[in-house]
């Protein structure tokens, strides 16, 4: 008989070669547009329509949508830029944990390809299609936001509100220049009003949330002086944010209906701002600040609405007047 011949099943596992299954994404439709930050958004949007209207000169109308919507995605890109950098610190903290890339739906990458595509084609898109002016003013809006804000000034200084609110002032200057393809004083008083408006309301945030950031280890300005001195920054910030504000009646860029409005509002917002740095504690304390937190928002649209309804009456009066005379 011959010998039966054994058979060796020979199996080689090259651990050097493993197969990585794709991540699936379980990100939704909805995620992707908070990663937009929209409220955030929707100020950016108004101001900037403010600062479109209000430009001298005629302005086609598809291409004031056409900025519009690249400011408005511009801001989106910036925000999904933030959140891609600041992953780890918005999970610490109560008020942005429920975010997309805390809640594991997006990752960090994820969320950067996508802001640094909006950036891309928003940038492009008004240099292209309106002015290289505005293209280049909406790309340093976006640097500055990202890189100078974002990574270099939130963590490590609390003074990062007042500088980095230089990014949140620029819309309504990115909107003028598409519109006139230049820049001139009343853009620069916008960007005034914007920038000394962003201490006191993100203090005021600051104040009822310093929890919070002390938690996640950003030095807010409550977090490293304390909240007696960040009661007096805001009181003094907002003497100044209403005399900006006033400014630009008395010299001649506003109507009168501007004026009076800025201040009603203004002494709205300087009450508001005292009473913060009277109420110190308790309950009383926490309310003072959520109420200039909130009346904050009103101030800023209130204040820009003004404007618009002022072009609105610059345009809608010598009609009437026409019909008057027609009539009479």
């Amino acid at each position: 008989m011959f010998p039966t011949k054994a058979r060796f099943v020979l199996s080689v596992v090259d651990h050097n070669a493993i197969e990585l299954s794709p991540r699936i994404s379980e990100a939704e439709v909805g995620d992707y547009i908070a990663l937009l930050k929209p409220r955030v958004m929707s100020l950016v949007v108004f101001t900037a329509l403010v600062g479109l209207i209000i430009a001298p000169g005629h302005f086609h109308p598809v291409l004031a949508f056409t900025s519009i919507l690249c400011i408005a995605v511009g801001a989106g890109a910036s925000g999904a830029l933030n959140m891609a950098y600041e992953g780890d610190i918005d999970a610490l903290m109560s008020r942005t944990a429920n975010r997309p890339i805390p809640r594991g739906r997006i990752t960090p990458p994820e969320a950067t390809a996508f802001g640094i595509t909006l950036a891309f084609f928003s940038v492009m898109t008004l240099g292209i299609l309106v002015n290289w002016v505005a293209g280049g003013l909406l790309a340093f809006t976006i640097f500055f936001y990202v890189v100078i804000y974002t990574m270099l000034l939130k963590r490590w200084t609390a003074q990062n509100i007042v500088i980095g609110g230089a990014a949140g002032a620029l819309p309504p200057v990115v909107a003028w220049a598409a519109a006139t393809g230049s820049l001139s004083m009343e853009p620069v008083l916008l960007f005034l009003i914007i920038f000394f408006w962003t201490p006191p309301h993100f203090w005021a945030l600051a104040l009822f949330r310093s929890d919070d950031y002390a938690r996640a280890g950003v030095p807010m300005l409550p977090v490293v002086a304390g909240p007696d001195a960040t009661r007096l920054q805001i009181l003094l910030y907002t003497v100044v944010l209403v005399a900006v504000a006033f400014a630009p009646w008395p010299l001649g860029y506003f109507d009168a209906v501007y004026g009076v409005t800025s201040l009603v509002l203004g002494a709205g917002m300087l009450a508001l701002a005292i009473n913060v740095y009277r109420r110190r504690e308790g309950v009383a304390a926490t309310r003072a600040t959520r109420k200039l937190f909130a009346f904050s928002i009103l101030y800023l649209f209130a204040l820009f609405a003004t404007l618009l309804l002022e072009v609105v009456v610059r345009a809608v009066a010598p009609a009437i007047g026409a019909v008057a005379s027609a009539i009479g």
